[in-house]
């Protein structure tokens, strides 16, 4: 277990915040091909409409703007789309208020809800969840290995920075997959859904005595960014299907301009656009 938000101590002048799934773990397809979508066809027995659900599931989740999103803000889109085209959803409209209102968007929040209104689609909506995170822990160590590079990048990068794990996953997962692969001993603290937004988290991290011009947060989706934006930090981009040039071009440039105060001008600028046009082809 890494240290807790309130225990931190800062030891570096810089900080680099990193996202997990999709960025530096490569579990984000595998997760959402064998687990998210499989899932949500299993719990709401949508099998007769399956391969466009699935392949409309990967594209809101994985290979557009809307990579990254939060789990239930994904099936919001889902469940959306799929009572208008396909089939009712019972109950969506309490579930829909529930992900647009709550100020937390977990299974513990969802749990709450539940019993204030009982509605199929909120206990649906968990049962599924649980059922991913189930999935998930079935999948073999093969299925969770990093991007290659990220190893060597995190080796460099902690020579002149903390760093922090900044992910929406769950902290078990999160804490799991960098442990086997050996990533934990870079890293000096694990902030997931548990404690907040990445946004909440990145702001918590500043206020451990950073100045916002050396702080970094490396994500493969528009919410990583949007997070950056928020407190006007850095932002880096880990580009999907790009993954491995992301990382030694991270290393091998982007590390040494970020610690001379370079990065913060046309290179960060030229590399954001890069990252959206990919999202955008």
């Amino acid at each position: 277990m890494k240290t807790l938000l309130d225990d931190y101590k800062k030891t570096k002048e810089f900080l680099v915040c990193i996202d997990s799934d999709g960025c530096a773990i490569d579990t984000m397809d595998i997760k959402h091909i064998k687990c998210f979508g499989p899932c949500m066809i299993k719990e709401w027995g949508l099998e007769q409409w399956q391969e466009p659900i699935l392949e409309s599931w990967n594209d809101v989740n994985l290979y557009t703007m809307t990579r990254g999103i939060n789990r239930f803000k994904g099936l919001q889109t889902a469940l959306v789309e799929i009572d208008e085209k396909y089939t009712k959803i019972e109950g969506l409209d309490a579930f829909v208020k529930w992900a647009n209102e709550a100020s937390e968007l977990s299974n513990e929040s969802l749990e709450t809800e539940l019993k204030k209104t009982d509605a199929v689609c909120i206990r649906k909506a968990l049962e599924w969840s649980k059922a991913v995170n189930h999935s998930i822990d079935e999948l073999s160590d093969d299925d969770k290995k990093p991007f290659k590079g990220v190893k060597e990048a995190l080796a460099k990068v902690s020579q002149y920075a903390d760093v922090a794990i900044v992910s929406s996953a769950n902290r078990k997962a999160v804490e799991d997959e960098w442990s086997k692969s050996s990533l934990l001993d870079h890293v000096n603290i694990v902030l997931t859904q548990d404690i907040g937004s990445k946004a909440y988290c990145i702001e918590k991290m500043i206020e451990k005595g950073y100045d916002k011009g050396k702080v970094l947060m490396i994500g493969d989706a528009i919410g990583d960014l949007k997070a950056a934006q928020k407190n006007n930090v850095s932002f880096y981009p880990i580009m999907v299907k790009k993954e491995t040039f992301s990382w030694e071009r991270f290393t091998n440039e982007i590390i040494q301009s970020f610690v001379e105060g370079k990065y913060a001008n046309e290179c960060e600028t030229q590399c954001i656009e890069e990252f959206e046009a990919n999202l955008t082809k």
